[in-house]
């Protein structure tokens, strides 16, 4: 695999993170997570400390920091002693958090279907028809 910038690891752990597939993730005061990543493409083991993302996904979050090591196994040993320092300090929130998870937007524009009474019929996220894969979900709706 080819050498990924800081920038495009940051971005793919993120990815990783708000799709649910972290290995372990801790709420830590200040809207903090510390999050234990296994990067299955490469099999690196990663910490990940951020805050929140306000910019949904624009921009990654102000003091994110990540910690890179050949294998999960080392990874989850630096993680457990982040964590206890954290519960030390009293910055631990939640240990097995799930909060703010998949807040960031990753897969692509929400279409919405055509409302007679918008002022905007050149929007290209209103479609006059749904999409076939969302249809059940429309009919279900109505």
């Amino acid at each position: 695999m080819r050498d990924l910038s800081e920038e495009q690891i940051l971005d793919r752990l993120l990815t990783i993170e708000n799709s649910g597939e972290a290995e372990r993730r801790a709420e830590l005061t200040g809207e903090r997570y510390l999050t234990l990543i296994h990067d299955p493409e490469t099999g690196r083991g990663y910490v990940l400390q951020h805050g929140v993302d306000d910019t949904e996904g624009a921009e990654i979050p102000e003091g994110t920091e990540f910690f890179q090591y050949p294998d999960l196994e080392e990874a989850e040993r630096v993680y457990n002693n982040l964590l206890a320092e954290a519960r030390q300090a009293g910055e631990l929130v939640e240990e097995d958090s799930d909060e703010d998870v998949g807040d960031s937007e990753t897969g692509g524009p929400d279409l919405r279907l055509k409302d007679r009474y918008s002022a905007s019929d050149e929007d290209p996220e209103v479609v006059d028809e749904p999409p076939e894969e969302l249809e059940d979900e429309t009919d279900r709706l109505h």
